[in-house]
């Protein structure tokens, strides 16, 4: 198989190109989200861009909104959102329906994707959380397996987001323009605590990083 014959990954398409095969984004906000998971009686929490602008307060642009879960509750999930939305699964690109006929996602690392039909947009982008015995476990650092509380925290407007350390952690492997803006920002804030655990996973997962050689004392 060439690089030809390989279907190119959402993130690295184009707008106009995403759009024409996967279809148009109006993501909700972390209120909307909120309101979405209303009664959900498992946690869940905001990852990506929205849980560095909750740390730091300072506004950025935002593609869409990331909200995650631990993969042992997705059937959950799916029975909170009902018939009012149709999730689909989305593993870098390949999509099917998380409905009756396909109950289960391809992995406990893949993605959700929720609208409310075909002919609405994409509002939600589900990164799950793989766990252990309903513990918190990272998809970079294997080794990094935590009760959910010491990974997330819960901000002034009651919503609960990952921690920004473990966030830049995610960050790093793409390391895009808007990833590199949000450690700026981000990395003064940090205590020296956050500050020493980001560099420690960032030596066992990405040694030769970029990030490293700037943020290492």
């Amino acid at each position: 198989m060439t690089d030809e014959d390989v279907w190119p990954l959402p993130y690295d398409l184009e707008d106009e190109d995403f759009y024409r095969w996967f279809g148009a984004w109006d993501p909700l906000d972390p209120q909307g989200v909120a309101e979405l998971m209303a009664g959900f009686d498992r946690p869940w929490w905001l990852v990506g861009g929205w849980s560095i602008e909750a740390f730091t307060g300072q506004r950025r642009e935002h593609e869409d909104v990331d909200l995650s879960i631990l993969a042992c509750d997705v059937a959950a999930f799916r029975a909170h959102l009902g018939t009012a939305w149709t999730p689909w699964t989305n593993d870098f690109g390949t999509l099917r329906p998380l409905n009756d006929r396909f109950p289960e996602v391809f992995h406990d690392e893949c993605q959700i994707w929720l609208r409310r039909d075909a002919g609405s947009p994409w509002v939600v982008d589900l990164p799950i959380t793989p766990d252990r015995d309903g513990r918190w476990a990272s998809k970079r650092w294997p080794d990094h397996v935590v009760p959910l509380d010491d990974a997330t925290w819960v901000a002034e407007d009651g919503i609960r987001y990952l921690n920004p350390e473990i966030t830049l952690h995610f960050k790093a492997r793409l390391n895009r323009a808007k990833d590199q803006r949000d450690l700026e920002v981000a990395w003064p804030l940090l205590s020296t605590v956050q500050r020493e655990w980001l560099l420690t996973a960032l030596r066992a997962t990405e040694p030769g990083h970029a990030w490293l050689r700037t943020l290492s004392p």
